[in-house]
């Protein structure tokens, strides 16, 4: 058992948790019912669920190399996943700290998920 590797994909379930739910009620629905063009609508609503296929995928590829499900080469995909994880953290925080909203890095805080999971993923790796 690799408890760095487990604990990075307790917090990625978390993330998911966090996506399905949060996610669907404070950004999804909310922009799917803002009045502009259905095209890319739609479009997010891909991306959205591009995204929720990585996050559940990530998350069970992380718990089962930390249960030990998954032998070698698991190293490299973890570490392709704590990749993924971080960069998403380093553009979140780019976004948000150029996005002229105030408190915007603490507004949008799904990168401190982000950096939880990359950080824990690549120690295990």
């Amino acid at each position: 058992m690799n408890w760095f590797v487990i604990f990075a994909g307790v917090f990625s379930a978390f993330t998911v948790i966090g996506h399905f739910t949060m996610g669907n009620k404070m950004y999804l629905q909310p922009m799917l019912a803002a009045e502009f063009d259905p095209v890319p609508k739609k479009v997010m609503l891909s991306v959205f669920h591009y995204v929720s296929v990585f996050l559940i995928l990530a998350t069970l590829a992380l718990l089962a190399v930390g249960f030990g499900y998954l032998a070698d080469p698991s190293s490299l995909l973890v570490r392709f996943i704590a990749l993924n994880y971080a960069f998403f953290a380093v553009w979140q925080i780019a976004i948000a700290a150029t996005s002229g909203i105030e408190k915007g890095v603490f507004k949008l805080f799904q990168w401190v998920f982000f950096v939880i999971i990359a950080v824990l993923a690549w120690l295990g790796a």
